[in-house]
């Protein structure tokens, strides 16, 4: 059974205290962070669940339970991965359980698929993380759909079940695409995807972008 308690908690004071509600008024959108977390409608949750656990690494922190208010509640589940500094986000994907979703193409493609969402991609903690999990997906017998080095990352394409595609990242240092994010994100090499060639991934030779030209 789940047990909590009220508290109070006061938020960091981060901005000069406004008196005028004139003042609170902005012209333009605050700018996040990021994502806080992504929630996908799934044809099955157990296969999902062993996918995202089994294949993926995040771990499951919690599900919807019956409450008085909630006698029935859909079939959703929330998974965490693991921040730098070694706690846990309270959820970072979550899978709700939808039975009526089509069925994907047995092929994934990067573009052209008949699914919203074209691909999640999931930072490993390291170069070397990132290795070691190529080399288990490979040895779990996982298809590799896309291998490529990209601008600001090295990365592995898979897709789920449901036709979703799945990316595994490192970044590359920040030094070399901060200057010219846009031409990192247009340059790509294609790598093999089957084979020890598959798992290679060089340090050296590796393309820096400059200064966008004006």
């Amino acid at each position: 059974m789940l047990h909590s308690t009220s508290i109070s908690w006061k938020p960091p004071n981060n901005h000069v205290k406004r008196t005028n509600l004139k003042d609170c008024i902005m012209d333009k959108p605050t700018t996040p962070r990021g994502i806080n977390h992504l929630v996908l409608n799934v044809r099955d949750i157990e296969e999902s669940h062993r996918f995202w656990t089994e294949v993926v690494g995040f771990r499951q922190v919690g599900e919807l339970t019956p409450r008085p208010d909630r006698p029935n509640p859909p079939k959703m589940r929330f998974y965490s991965g693991v921040r730098e500094d070694g706690t846990s986000h309270h959820h970072d994907i979550a899978l709700v359980e939808n039975r009526d979703l089509p069925k994907p193409p047995e092929d994934w493609s990067m573009f052209g698929m008949p699914c919203a969402v074209n691909h999640i991609a999931i930072t490993m903690p390291t170069r070397e993380a990132w290795m070691a999990h190529l080399e288990y997906l490979q040895q779990k017998g996982v298809k590799f759909d896309r291998r490529v080095e990209h601008g600001m990352t090295h990365s592995l394409y898979i897709h789920d079940p449901n036709g979703y595609g799945v990316e595994f990242v490192y970044d590359l240092p920040k030094e070399i695409w901060k200057d010219d994010i846009n031409g990192a994100l247009n340059w790509v090499k294609v790598l093999p995807t089957e084979g020890v060639e598959a798992l290679d991934d060089r340090t050296e030779g590796i393309p820096h972008f400059g200064h966008a030209a004006p």
